[in-house]
């Protein structure tokens, strides 16, 4: 059966992805499950990270978010049967690659999947909402009546942070970068009950006179926001690639929090400068660093991770959460696709095996 991979080169324009056939043991190990995959999520290879954990190979496999039908189960294995549907993220170390026709994986890193949920669906949505979970659950530690600023609102992350804060009472103020974005946000609502805008305010931040810190201020009656999540910032004032120049500056973001605030970024190289830590200290604010591979990277945690999992797939089956749908990609497809991934010429893929 064939597999995607990556052949890692010294810098990204080496980087290659390879169709390469691969092979399973004749056995299952006791507490493993043999799965079909139907569909397997696509996202950017951190490659960096894999360095920092010393997993380093020749090739190393792709497509980690995966959906399936069990054909198999270890004789240990205690949670599930043949024809469970299925669904997990492989872990960093994992040999196979998620778009192999069939893999063997631990029993400890699957949940079931509601019957009604379409495979592309969820195979789609998983990494972004395991963020979305570790961010306001984890870091932010969320609770009704609190304020919550999110970043590029229309993103697939920011969707599932907005959807998620909403369900337990938060109000909402977010960011977009285009009109088309503007009015989306604008037009959210909840798939069942009062049907209330989940945003509070949408902000436009590719209009030049609409200021983050004036609108946030305004909304919250001076206080600022409880927790801020962000999809990047800018670190300097100098000019900044174009895709970059609608990013928060972080000393904005530091500003638009209120006392005892929470800032979850996804920036791994942030830097504050003794003014913007002496702002942070002034409101007793904090920074969390917002890396969704900490689960999988390490089992200390393996059943709060797992009753993560089991809660987004029953949130999207119920309509809480609902993700923008992604049109799925075939096989024969799937290298041109992650090339564009990684390159974030789009954000993800998913391709239905």
């Amino acid at each position: 059966m064939k597999g995607l991979y990556c052949r890692a080169g010294v810098n990204d324009a080496e980087t290659k992805f390879v169709i390469q056939e691969t092979t399973l043991p004749a056995a299952l190990d006791s507490h493993q499950v043999r799965v079909q995959v139907k569909a397997c999520g696509l996202s950017p290879l951190d490659l960096k990270l894999l360095s920092d954990l010393a997993i380093q190979k020749d090739l190393i496999p792709v497509g980690r978010e995966v959906v399936g039908v069990i054909l198999q189960v270890g004789s240990k294995v205690s949670f599930f049967q043949p024809d469970d549907e299925v669904v997990g993220v492989l872990p960093l170390d994992f040999p196979c690659s998620g778009l192999c026709d069939v893999i063997d994986i631990d029993e400890q890193h699957l949940v079931h999947k509601p019957e009604k949920l379409s495979w592309v669906c969820v195979a789609g949505t998983l990494r972004d909402g395991v963020c979305a979970y570790t961010a306001l659950h984890t870091h932010a530690r969320m609770a009704a009546g609190h304020t919550l600023l999110v970043m590029d609102g229309a993103s697939s992350f920011g969707l599932m942070c907005i959807q998620l804060a909403c369900y337990h009472g938060v109000k909402v103020l977010t960011t977009s970068h285009t009109p088309q974005q503007h009015t989306f946000l604008e037009q959210l609502r909840p798939s069942v009950g009062v049907q209330d805008p989940l945003v509070a305010r949408v902000i436009p931040v590719y209009d030049s006179s609409s200021d983050l810190l004036s609108v946030v201020l305004e909304e919250t009656g001076g206080l600022g926001v409880d927790i801020v999540i962000d999809s990047g910032v800018r670190l300097q004032e100098e000019e900044e690639p174009e895709e970059r120049k609608l990013l928060p500056h972080k000393h904005d973001i530091i500003s638009v929090l209120g006392v005892g605030g929470n800032w979850v970024t996804s920036h791994q190289d942030l830097q504050l400068d003794p003014p913007d830590s002496r702002l942070l200290y002034l409101k007793s604010a904090s920074v969390s660093f917002l890396n969704s591979e900490v689960w999988t990277a390490s089992s200390a945690q393996q059943g709060r991770y797992l009753h993560i999992l089991k809660d987004i797939v029953e949130k999207m089956s119920t309509g809480i959460l609902r993700p923008q749908p992604e049109e799925p990609v075939p096989l024969y497809e799937a290298t041109v696709a992650m090339e564009m991934v990684q390159c974030c010429q789009r954000r993800k893929a998913v391709v239905q095996l």
